[in-house]
């Protein structure tokens, strides 16, 4: 739902890429996603393996990453406002997650509160939640290794110098 939404609501998925079209970026460049880091198309692929294969309680532990998003993503904002303030007004995909996210960790802890009964239980969802963070510092390094050291993004993937002439291009 967060991300699908609904009659009442945009999801996720809507607003993400309003805030891409903010930058600049138009929605079938996005939607196309032609220009993902090969990285991060295995990374997205790996989490869908994950939840596709463990059992539900694994899969709901994985996302207890969301406990200490709130905190990041309203940092997030504030340094987006700060050097991009032009994209304030785009800004609906983290707006939504700073209440999304909490309750979606509330939930997602007393379920496996509720229902990791044995240790065995228990330590395959600590695994899950660590696999979930592998995969999160996975798609860091790739997006750091990428674009900012050595700063050279793999062939197909894109590239901010192009889109940056683009926009110039576009705005002047």
């Amino acid at each position: 739902m967060d991300h699908d939404g609904d009659e009442q609501r945009n999801g996720g998925i809507l607003r993400w890429i309003k805030l891409a079209e903010a930058t600049g970026l138009d929605k079938e460049r996005v939607t196309g996603a032609h220009e993902i880091l090969p990285a991060t198309r295995f990374i997205g692929n790996e989490y869908l393996n994950l939840v596709r294969t463990r059992p539900f309680l694994e899969c709901v532990a994985s996302s207890l990453t969301e406990l200490f998003s709130r905190d990041l993503i309203a940092l997030r904002m504030e340094k987006l406002r700060q050097h991009y303030p032009w994209l304030d007004s785009a800004l609906d995909y983290f707006e939504a997650r700073l209440t999304e996210a909490p309750e979606d960790a509330a939930f997602a802890i007393q379920y496996v509160f509720d229902n990791a009964a044995t240790r065995a239980e228990q330590e395959r969802v600590i695994q899950a939640l660590r696999d979930k963070c592998d995969i999160l510092w996975a798609q860091l390094d790739a997006l750091y290794f990428a674009y900012v050291e050595p700063g050279w993004p793999p062939p197909g993937a894109f590239r901010i110098e192009d889109e940056a002439k683009h926009i110039e291009g576009n705005r002047g």
